[in-house]
């Protein structure tokens, strides 16, 4: 009976596939009870009311054929089982990535009505970085999620299958009275799919137990709902985290954009919240800056708060130093270092673009640096970029003069232009 879909009623028929004269089938679970009774006991879990509520992936997937190239597509199956009710909430999703594992918990608490004490989920990538039994570390997108709807995460301890046992169990009753159901159908979308699935998780939860009264929707209406937590007012967007340090500039990356920080933070980490509107910045789990998300690469994002005193030294480097250096290195240097640092709203937006032009000096020396510099001011193209580019492909050095053919302009063996006539 601990093998995957083995039942009951299985077992008695290929008995009686042997036994052709041997018990009918309600005799044989009598048997069968009392067979069970002789094994070692297992506590049955009893959860309390809205406490704990079990998530995973079905395991079983379902096709969905895209209508213009004909390509099949795997869509996975979320599961989420309340452990007072069993009342059961399934969807389809793309992947099991993290934005679809936030997304589905987001619909889940949305379709309950409220949210639980606990999440238990089955130490799944998306949502357990590293599954342990003392301190599992949990994603921090997924503490996010946690955060925002004030419940707690409490990963299933690993190698433990009762832990899981309610998931389990509804992952088995998900494949049978769903996914069994719609094996015969053809999908094609993600939407189409869902709404096939919408009516049968309704008949699931509306179907009566067969040794408990009422059904799980009965039971989670009348045991579960009324102790789940208030949803929050204002519905939970998906964030992304990242480590990042802040360099010279006290501006940090994401996605190619740079956003300010204080400048005390300056080549320090700190941890960025970023959604699709908003970044934040932390240090230490205290919010230090915060800016509307932007998309354009390359640009910079800079609060005038964030910025340094004028003159003032910022982890050891301000306008001035970047000057000092570029006129070691010669005249030119310093008219492109001088030009980028007025380019920019603030100079500071320009320390790494000038970190890194003079840098190249290491490189290629500073005569070669001089002679880019020259020849990226002819150009009006003063850039890290540019200048490197111009250093790579030897373009900061003079052309060379074409030299004349040695060959002598008449010959015994040539022919002349009218030979071709």
């Amino acid at each position: 009976m601990r093998r995957k879909g083995v039942t009951l009623q299985l077992l008695w028929q290929e008995y009686r596939e042997q036994h052709p004269d041997g018990y009918q089938y309600s005799a044989f679970c009598e048997h069968y009870r009392a067979y069970a009774k002789t094994l070692p006991v297992t506590l049955r879990q009893r959860h309390a009311p809205g406490e704990r509520l079990f998530v995973d992936y079905s395991g079983q997937t379902v096709p969905i054929i895209d209508p213009r190239t004909g390509e099949i597509r795997q869509a996975e199956i979320f599961l989420a089982v309340l452990g007072a009710s069993n009342y059961t909430y399934v969807e389809a999703t793309w992947t099991q990535g993290l934005a679809d594992w936030i997304a589905s918990h987001v619909r889940c608490f949305e379709f309950l009505g409220g949210v639980p004490e606990l999440l238990v989920p089955d130490n799944l990538k998306s949502g357990v970085l590293h599954p342990s039994f003392y301190e599992p570390e949990i994603h921090p997108s997924y503490q996010d999620l946690a955060r925002h709807y004030d419940t707690a995460i409490l990963p299933a301890r690993v190698r433990k299958p009762r832990d899981k046992a309610k998931v389990e169990a509804g992952v088995l009753l998900a494949q049978r009275w769903i996914l069994a159901r719609l094996r015969h159908r053809k999908f094609f979308s993600l939407g189409e799919l869902n709404a096939a699935i919408r009516p049968l998780v309704m008949a699931l939860n509306a179907h009566p137990f067969q040794k408990l009264p009422g059904s799980r929707r009965s039971v989670f209406l009348s045991v579960d709902q009324p102790a789940l937590k208030p949803l929050p007012a204002i519905r939970h967007e998906f964030a992304e985290w990242k480590v990042v340090t802040a360099g010279i500039d006290y501006h940090v990356e994401i996605a190619g954009h740079y956003y300010s920080v204080p400048y005390r933070f300056a080549r320090q980490k700190l941890d960025a919240r970023y959604t699709t509107t908003t970044v934040e910045i932390f240090h230490r789990g205290e919010r230090v800056a915060s800016h509307p998300r932007a998309f354009t690469k390359g640009q910079h994002s800079t609060q005038d708060v964030h910025l340094a005193p004028p003159h003032q030294k910022v982890a050891g480097w301000n306008a001035q130093r970047f000057l000092d250096w570029a006129q070691r290195i010669g005249p030119h240097t310093l008219a492109a270092i001088d030009h980028l640092l007025r380019s920019r709203r603030h100079p500071q937006q320009a320390y790494r673009a000038a970190l890194g032009i003079l840098r190249l000096e290491k490189t290629y020396g500073a005569d070669r640096l001089e002679a880019a510099c020259d020849r990226a001011i002819q150009l009006q193209s003063i850039s890290w970029r540019s200048l490197n580019s111009i250093l790579k492909n030897h373009r900061d050095r003079p052309p060379r003069k074409p030299t004349q053919s040695r060959l002598p302009a008449e010959h015994a063996n040539l022919r002349g232009a009218h030979y071709y006539h």
